[in-house]
């Protein structure tokens, strides 16, 4: 460690994840509305990473999140799981957004196609998923993310199990 080098730290704090016993009879898009009305607390890989929802409606979703030193990799650049666990929110939440009462979901598929890197000083990222299809067993929705001016660092797809609560 050089003379200037200066340690770091970070902390956060979280509310107990919610179950499928909150689900109580409420659909997919019912219970992503209540996290962003805070009535339910967001994941909390959202306060780990530094990323949140912003938006859902039926088979849609945004998150938004915040690159930082705290994320990089050997190379200096944000680790690609930052972006991967980003999108895999967002595909999931678009898949969940969709789903009727009595119904949840899992990943069993996530494609994951990095283009450029992201840095500390990157703008926060909007990651926008859209579902494709939601059937009885499987969902798959596709997903970007964009900077403020709308450059493309990743994209992908996903293949969620749906599953009966």
């Amino acid at each position: 460690m050089t003379e200037t080098a200066v340690p770091r730290s970070r902390t956060h704090v979280w509310d107990a994840p919610t179950s499928y016993a909150d689900a109580a009879g409420r659909s997919g898009l019912e219970l992503l509305k209540l996290s962003l009305d805070d009535l339910l607390p967001q994941a909390p890989i959202c306060g780990t990473l530094g990323f949140r929802l912003m938006e859902a409606t039926q088979g849609n979703c945004v998150f938004e999140g915040d690159p930082g030193e705290h994320l990089y990799n050997p190379m200096g650049t944000v680790h690609g799981g930052f972006m991967a666990t980003l999108l895999d929110s967002a595909l999931g939440s678009a898949v969940m957004s969709a789903l009727p009462p009595g119904r949840a979901y899992t990943t069993i598929q996530l494609n994951v196609n990095l283009l450029r890197p992201v840095f500390a000083h990157t703008s926060t990222l909007r990651c926008e998923a859209n579902a494709i299809h939601v059937g009885r067993t499987t969902g798959t929705a596709e997903a970007r993310i964009t900077d403020s001016d709308g450059t493309v660092y990743a994209h992908g797809t996903t293949t969620c199990a749906i599953l009966t609560l």
